[in-house]
């Protein structure tokens, strides 16, 4: 029996390597003929737990070919929150950082609107984020589209990822910024050969831009802003913080973009199903400094510490600008007398001498509102990520 065609998003020459297992279209093809047929006796819904990316993409292709939406979902089982639409469509669970996960539905192709680039078989991928995770599923897309190698450990931190991007050679990466300061500190000497830096899913600050440029300096840098419901928005790539400000007037990539009350809207042509056109309040705070747009924090991330609102955010991004400082972790503890305070986990860079790391930490909050200093410092070697490679905020009110 001869080996039927792959979709037309996905190259015949692309290899998935998980577990010291490499697999190509063949196997892609066999397992996607099992879950067929399963999902033609759903009579409209799939749903596919965390099984790694092979299976995953098996269960994109028999989902298109049955004509049903699948639900990739990111802890095993998933809170079914709407109705079965008919037709093929991606359900995604949010990752419900600052809140209860969501479920969004998203038309495939449009879901595939912002992949860029030709077939590129040299490239190697490797995937820092959930493979269920709207992040993890469009790098997933990309090295797809590409016929690239793509590499992944489902599950495994920033230590062992590092190992795998040089033992595998790796030339492309897409991660949290937070991911990016550890992988920095995992990496011991040897280095992949990285021709492609992309960072996403929180604020992607200058020292750490820098950093990178400078470990890499061959590397294409870049930034990228999107989200679940809104989906893939806008890139940046010319090595700074934020976003041309000149963006919130005319837009960018077909997106438009404008601030109502200090939170950035979007118009998006690649949304979730069910918000066909006008605005998207993103929930993230931007600032406009000189020609420059900044964020700011989340809206709802914001902590009542003695009746003062403040960003633990913005108050880690003023620690990461302290030199010596590698990563950073403010958060919101519980306080009788002022509600909450805020504290800070502090990882320093190799080398650097405590006392003063802390006199500088001490230099740099002194200028921000009383509320906003944190109360406790604790010097640490890493600071752990949740599932989504983010920090998890607990507290926040």
């Amino acid at each position: 029996m001869s080996l039927p065609p792959p979709p037309p998003w996905l190259h015949p020459g692309v290899r998935l390597i998980e577990a010291e297992r490499s697999v190509g279209w063949a196997e892609i093809a066999a397992q996607a003929d099992a879950f067929g047929v399963t999902f033609r006796a759903t009579g409209g819904r799939a749903v596919l737990p965390p099984q790694g990316v092979p299976a995953l993409v098996a269960a994109l292709v028999a989902a298109e070919r049955a004509g049903v939406e699948l639900l990739l979902a990111r802890r095993g089982t998933a809170q079914v929150e709407v109705e079965s639409q008919p037709g093929f469509a991606v359900l995604l669970e949010t990752s419900g950082t600052t809140g209860a996960p969501k479920l969004i539905r998203h038309d495939f192709q449009r879901l595939r609107g912002r992949l860029r680039g030709a077939a590129d078989p040299d490239a190697r991928w490797l995937l820092a984020y959930e493979p269920a995770a709207f992040a993890g599923l469009q790098v997933i897309l990309t090295a797809l589209a590409a016929g690239a190698t793509l590499v992944s450990a489902p599950g495994a931190g920033a230590a062992e990822l590092a190992r795998l991007a040089v033992h595998h050679a790796v030339t492309h990466i897409s991660a949290t910024p937070s991911f990016w300061r550890a992988f920095l500190l995992a990496l011991d000497g040897a280095a992949p050969p990285l021709a492609s830096i992309t960072l996403g899913g929180e604020v992607a600050d200058q020292p750490l831009l820098d950093r990178l440029a400078e470990r890499f300096p061959a590397a294409r840098l870049r930034h990228i802003y999107a989200s679940t419901e809104a989906g893939a928005l806008f890139a940046v790539g010319d090595g700074r913080a934020g976003f041309p400000a000149a963006w919130l007037d005319g837009g960018i990539d077909g997106v438009g973009l404008r601030l109502r009350d200090g939170v950035l809207e979007v118009e998006s042509p690649r949304a979730m199903l069910g918000h066909e056109g006008g605005w998207l309040s993103t929930g993230d705070v931007v600032e406009v400094r000189g020609d420059r747009a900044v964020f700011a924090g989340r809206l709802d991330g914001r902590v009542n510490v003695g009746g003062v609102k403040v960003s633990p955010e913005v108050v880690e991004q003023v620690l990461l600008d302290v030199p010596g400082v590698r990563d950073a972790l403010v958060q919101p503890a519980a306080n009788p007398v002022t509600g909450h305070i805020l504290t800070a986990l502090v990882v320093p860079a190799p080398g650097v001498e405590e006392a003063a790391l802390r006199a500088a930490i001490r230099t740099a909050v002194a200028d921000l509102p009383p509320a906003a200093r944190p109360r406790l410092v604790t010097m640490t070697a890493s600071i752990a990520l949740g599932a989504a490679g983010k920090k998890t905020r607990k507290g926040t009110a």
